[in-house]
């Protein structure tokens, strides 16, 4: 049976170039283009439907056209047993390229590296200086960073009080950031870091784009932390993790 979906969702805002171009999809599915979708792959649906997954604001959505060619339904098909049949096609054609696509933005960040560069394991962590959920998740970490297990990467950003930017930005400035960065959260209320009172423009823009990027990830709140799990899929934990969701993010001790 098909269960509709809302149209509208929210999430990664990202886009890539469509693997085939839009004029070549039917009627239907290139009206479901023409309200914002980006259709990137077709798939084979049972009951002569035919199955496309498309993006929208960075969530997979799936399309089926129906026999005569002049229908679309949106949503996710699901067989007898209630089973989703929509959702490895999605996951084939729109997550995984979604989160390589995220996982090079945050290559390209501007982050300060915390361990190893050779740890097997990297974790991306959005972090504000003024964030105490911030300060226990470097707290928590200290085991994998220490062994060399984990390199963690602070994707750095000033949004929690009104000198966040300049101690981000002082941070980013500092001779050694990874040391600074140790000073300060290690003396976690007690650090004595002070904001750069004049933050040059290109500083700012990279804070901003830090901060512009965490916003596309669907993040709303620091710290905001990102691992690529066993099977090779993105994924995202809000906030300081519970044991057993620190060790889905850091692997083993």
């Amino acid at each position: 049976m098909i269960r509709t979906a809302p149209f509208l969702l929210a999430g990664l805002g990202l886009l890539g170039t469509s693997f085939v171009q839009a004029e070549q999809w039917p009627e239907p599915i290139r009206a479901v283009e023409a309200r914002g979708a980006q259709v990137v792959g077709s798939f084979e649906a049972p009951g002569g439907l035919k199955g496309y997954a498309a993006r929208y604001n960075g969530q997979g959505i799936a399309l089926y056209l129906t026999p005569d060619g002049e229908h679309v339904l949106i949503g996710s098909l699901l067989d007898a047993k209630g089973d989703d049949l929509s959702r490895a096609p999605l996951e084939k054609l729109v997550y995984e390229p979604l989160g390589k696509e995220m996982w090079s933005r945050l290559e390209k960040a501007t982050w300060i590296a915390d361990g190893e560069d050779d740890a097997p394991r990297v974790v991306y962590v959005f972090s504000d200086p003024n964030c105490p959920y911030c300060n226990m998740f470097w707290k928590q970490a200290r085991p994998w960073v220490e062994s060399g297990k984990v390199q963690l990467r602070h994707v750095m950003v000033g949004m929690l009080r009104a000198d966040s930017l300049g101690k981000s930005a002082a941070l980013l400035a500092a001779n050694d950031p990874e040391a600074a960065l140790e000073e300060h959260e290690s003396a976690g209320k007690a650090s004595t870091l002070k904001p750069q009172e004049k933050v040059s423009a290109a500083m700012r823009q990279k804070l901003d784009d830090n901060l512009m990027l965490m916003g596309e990830t669907g993040a709303a709140a620091t710290p905001a932390i990102f691992y690529m799990d066993a099977n090779g899929r993105l994924q995202q934990h809000q906030g300081a993790p519970q044991p057993d969701a620190l060790e889905q993010i850091m692997g083993p001790r």
